[in-house]
């Protein structure tokens, strides 16, 4: 990703550091609202819809992780394990509670489900904790190790803490970067089914099994005090196995039932007429020979027979559909949709949540976006338990509506975290489906969310993504499926991005050969890999090969979408930056630094691909020594990076830098040296003292300072 803008010591890098292999088609406006980092907005609050009324038998473990947040306490880290439904997130969300209200702690609370849900709750966490937007946005876009600036502010705060990381089910996660750490200044609680000790070193473990006869009897009659006696309601408990879970949802049936109330025995009849449901907790680790799991489905199911009873069949088919996503909170919009139409109607749409809200199915979350979330084992028995016949039907339904949630044409713009929350849902329904034409139109949804992260500079999200699908995919699609191939290409731009670019090489290598194999050079595909390469290859500081790479593309794309496409466009513009001042005034007859007119003609002043193509011909026209006209140009870029992405990021940055060279140039050292000093700054504070970007930035504005500095044929 390092570029000319960046301050190359021969000027011969590349510059379109943020969108520069980007697949645009349209313009969308996003206004003059920087774009600072942002991320869930509930770190100080716990993300759980309905906390627990009355914990039942968990004093002893309170009292035990109470004594952790003491005042003078530190360093601590606490791992809640269990299996799903037992309770965990409960046992932590009193906690939190308890650690706020009366230690004085400062609450932080983080969904440790998936990637990108950690990354953004934990940089949330820094933000939190007084990082800076330049920083954040490093970090996010991979320019800086995340978990270590995230530690770095835990460390300073000056108020002591409690970080709560919920549904570490798969503690790699937590592994890779390290984002499991320690410190005086906090406490740490974490929520997981994985109780192997090699997980979590140093931790104290504390395993969060099923309750007592007595609490679990108490729990349904907190719920449902009038549906019977103490002894049958521990009847019933013993019959759910005395999960939380499965008592909860018991506990909400009873207590929803107006015209015709069930009694604890009615409950207990019906339970023994009903048929179990078999379920597999995932990611648990085998914790006894008597297990209660596949009780819930037993339980929902009652629930959904009244549901049909009551002539509410659509709260079940709701359920059935929330189960072929993820137990992550789901964005509300994503079921106000008319596709949701294809499975039940979307005027019964509100009143099947409110059934499934009422009966504890569902709950409702504020993460800054209204959710919608279900426990993972609920989902998992659902799913297991779904007719059939209506999967086809509530897969399609599924992939049409997160169709409809991710942007048609992504184009560059502020980070959205409502992207991040789509992911988890994007790869559960890879997970679940099997019929590969479905398969394959869920992986293209995944694909296109993949590339709306990625040009909103969520590198490594856009990664993850990708690379996340493309495995997913394969088992069932084949590894030379096309679409398969394009979501690796699609890992292997973001990886670019990431600055990893021999691994960016390799992948986009091995893609664009069976691509060129399968479908032809000339396939908008293999096309697309061969620009992603290019600029690889230009960063290694293989010119030629790059060079010879994109004007083959070029042709290609001339042929194939025409010469006014935006891709063709795109492509041209990218000659400006690898062509010396003599190659540019020959190249395409001399035509080529009137580019940026054509991109006016034909997509608009205001579209990404024309902003790029000004910024790369301002380089152009500095390398050719006509520093008046690349000043006025870079100027007008400037600013409306400034606009459209905040001033921290990267090509914002890249931009500013240009512009002090063609103002120095120009005879304004001063203007140039204070332009310089500020990309110093935030450089170093978004990326640290000692990224190639800082440092070309520092030699620069010190060849400035020490009056070494000359412009092009000086």
């Amino acid at each position: 990703m390092t570029g000319a803008m960046d301050g190359h010591a021969e000027d011969r890098g590349r510059v379109y550091q943020a969108s520069g292999d980007q697949h645009i088609s349209e313009h969308h406006h996003y206004g003059d609202e920087a774009a600072t980092p942002s991320g869930p907005d509930s770190v100080r609050r716990p993300a759980v819809g309905r906390p627990p009324a009355v914990l039942r038998d968990r004093f002893e473990v309170l009292e035990r992780l109470r004594a952790g947040v003491r005042e003078g306490r530190g360093g601590e880290a606490y791992v809640l394990y269990g299996m799903g439904g037992c309770g965990k997130t409960a046992v932590a969300y009193t906690f939190f509670q308890l650690a706020v209200d009366e230690c004085g702690r400062v609450g932080l609370w983080v969904s440790a489900s998936d990637r990108a849900s950690l990354r953004a709750g934990m940089l949330a966490v820094a933000a939190d904790r007084g990082a800076g937007d330049g920083e954040l946005l490093a970090a996010r876009n991979g320019l800086r190790p995340a978990a270590d600036l995230v530690w770095q502010y835990l460390d300073r705060s000056a108020e002591p803490w409690l970080l709560v990381l919920d549904n570490a089910d798969q503690p790699e996660i937590l592994r890779d970067g390290s984002w499991l750490r320690t410190s005086p200044r906090g406490t740490v609680v974490v929520t997981t089914r994985r109780s192997a000790a090699r997980w979590w070193p140093g931790a104290e473990l504390q395993h969060i099994g099923v309750l007592p006869r007595e609490d679990a009897a108490q729990v349904l009659r907190d719920l449902a005090p009038h549906s019977g006696t103490q002894e049958e309601a521990a009847e019933i408990a013993e019959r759910l196995g005395r999960l939380p879970l499965a008592l909860t949802l018991a506990g909400g049936f009873l207590s929803q039932q107006v015209l015709d109330p069930w009694t604890m025995e009615t409950y207990g009849r019906h339970l023994d007429e009903g048929e179990r449901v078999e379920l597999i907790d995932q990611g648990a680790d085998a914790l006894s020979g008597e297990d209660p799991r596949h009780l819930v489905g037993l339980t929902w199911q009652l629930t959904l027979d009244a549901f049909e009873a009551r002539g509410l069949p659509e709260a079940a088919t709701l359920l059935r559909l929330l189960a072929r996503l993820a137990p992550e909170p789901l964005p509300l919009s994503l079921l106000n949709h008319a596709d949701i139409s294809d499975v039940l109607p979307r005027a019964r749409c509100e009143t099947a949540l409110r059934a499934l809200l009422d009966q504890s199915l569902t709950e409702l979350v504020d993460i800054g976006v209204r959710c919608a979330q279900s426990h993972g084992v609920l989902l998992d028995s659902v799913a297991a338990a779904t007719p059939v016949e209506k999967v086809p039907l509530l897969n399609t339904t599924a992939v049409r509506l997160l169709d409809a949630a991710v942007p048609g044409l992504p184009d560059a713009g502020p980070y959205d975290p409502l992207l991040r929350l789509l992911v988890p849902h994007a790869l559960a329904l890879l997970r679940r489906i099997d019929d590969p034409p479905t398969l394959a139109d869920a992986l293209a949804v995944a694909n296109r969310l993949s590339v709306a992260l990625h040009r909103t500079g969520d590198y490594l999200s856009a990664w993850e993504t990708a690379r996340a699908a493309a495995d997913l995919s394969e088992r069932r699609l084949g590894a030379e499926h096309r679409l398969v191939l394009a979501t690796r290409s699609r890992a292997g731009r973001a990886l670019f991005r990431l600055g990893r670019y021999t691994e960016a090489e390799l992948l986009l290598e091995r893609v664009r050969a069976a691509q060129e194999r399968l479908f032809g050079a000339n396939d908008p595909d293999t096309l697309d890999s061969g620009h992603g390469l290019q600029l690889v290859l230009g960063n290694l500081g293989r010119r030629d090969d790059a060079l010879s790479l994109l004007r083959s593309t070029i042709v290609g794309r001339r042929t194939t979408l025409g010469p006014t496409h935006p891709l063709t466009l795109r492509s041209r513009s990218s000659l400006l930056v690898l062509l010396s001042a003599s190659e540019v005034v020959t190249e395409e007859d001399g035509t080529l630094l009137h580019l940026p007119s054509e991109c006016v003609r034909f997509l608009g002043p205001d579209h990404t691909v024309t902003l790029g193509a000004r910024h790369n011909r301002a380089w152009a026209l500095y390398l050719l020594g006509l520093f008046d006209e690349a000043d006025q140009e870079i100027q007008l870029v400037t600013e409306a990076y400034r606009r459209r992405f905040g001033p921290d990021y990267p090509i914002a940055l890249s931009a500013q830098q240009l512009l002090s060279r063609t103002q120095a140039a120009l005879g304004h050292v001063d203007a140039g040296i204070e332009l310089m000093t500020d990309v110093v700054a935030r450089r170093e504070r978004g990326l640290g003292p000692d990224h190639p970007f800082t440092v070309a930035s520092r030699q620069l504005l010190s060849a400035f300072t020490s009056g070494q500095w000359r412009p092009p044929g000086a």
